[in-house]
């Protein structure tokens, strides 16, 4: 073999390797030729392309990505400043969309997400922001998902991760929190008090239906009396008692 088929087997050899390319499952090719993108995306497994006409112009990644939206300063609906993170999952649904329509949908889509975070949490109250975050979150995912929909994203989720609060509100809201506490606290023993009174009545009732009943209760709360340690024991005496006591007295 001579060194000229040697050299003409090494140029063959290196414009195959260059014609073949090997795409992953989870990534596809969008090929150029003369500038111009040829057909449906390529991949994944071995492609063949043209050498010196033909270009991978980009791999696009069709995994979800999660990017980590930085804290934004906020101004809730009642006038309070916030700093509040999110997380954003989103994938590539369309490669051809996601690299001829937009420079860098990575970028685009974090500068998207930044704005409309502060916009959309800006329309909010502090108590809607804080005991809501579901809704908000699911709103925030429909306005971005339809802002994104010409760049071929799929925007999956998207997650308020930490609301950080002044320190002058959060004295505030323990204040609130304790008092709300406290008024819960007086409530249940109000209940009680109800309970109690209610079951009181009920039993004066049953008892005086029954004269022997309340005369047994009666003798059954002096020997409580005298079994305690107490030097002075009061004895309760009965109305009808007093009435005639006065009666006999009004005779005299």
């Amino acid at each position: 073999m001579t060194i000229g088929m040697i050299v003409v087997l090494l140029i063959a050899f290196s414009i195959l390797f260059s014609a073949v390319r090997v795409i992953p499952e989870y990534e596809r090719a969008i090929v150029f030729r003369f500038g111009r993108s040829v057909g449906a995306p390529k991949g994944p497994g071995i492609i063949f392309l043209i050498p010196g006409v033909d270009k991978i112009e980009a791999r696009v990644s069709m995994r979800t990505v999660t990017m980590d939206i930085e804290p934004q300063d906020i101004i809730t609906q009642d006038n309070i400043s916030l700093k509040v993170n999110a997380v954003l999952y989103f994938k590539v649904v369309d490669t051809m969309k996601a690299v001829i329509n937009v420079e860098n949908y990575l970028y685009a889509t974090t500068q998207l997400a930044q704005t409309h975070l502060r916009s959309a949490l800006g329309e909010h109250p502090l108590d809607d922001i804080l005991m809501h975050r579901e809704k908000i979150n699911l709103k925030l995912q429909e306005i971005l998902d339809q802002n994104t929909d010409t760049w071929g994203i799929k925007v999956v989720s998207v997650e308020i991760k930490h609301v950080d609060l002044p320190p002058d509100q959060q004295r505030a809201m323990a204040k609130q929190a304790e008092a709300e506490r406290e008024r819960r606290a007086k409530v249940i023993a109000a209940e009680g008090e109800l309970q109690a009174a209610q079951k009181i009545k009920e039993a004066a009732d049953k008892l005086a239906e029954s004269p022997s009943a309340l005369q047994l209760r009666y003798l059954q709360t002096v020997a409580e009396l005298s079994g305690s340690n107490a030097k002075t024991i009061i004895f309760p005496v009965p109305l009808k008692m007093m009435e005639f006591l006065e009666k006999l007295g009004d005779e005299d």
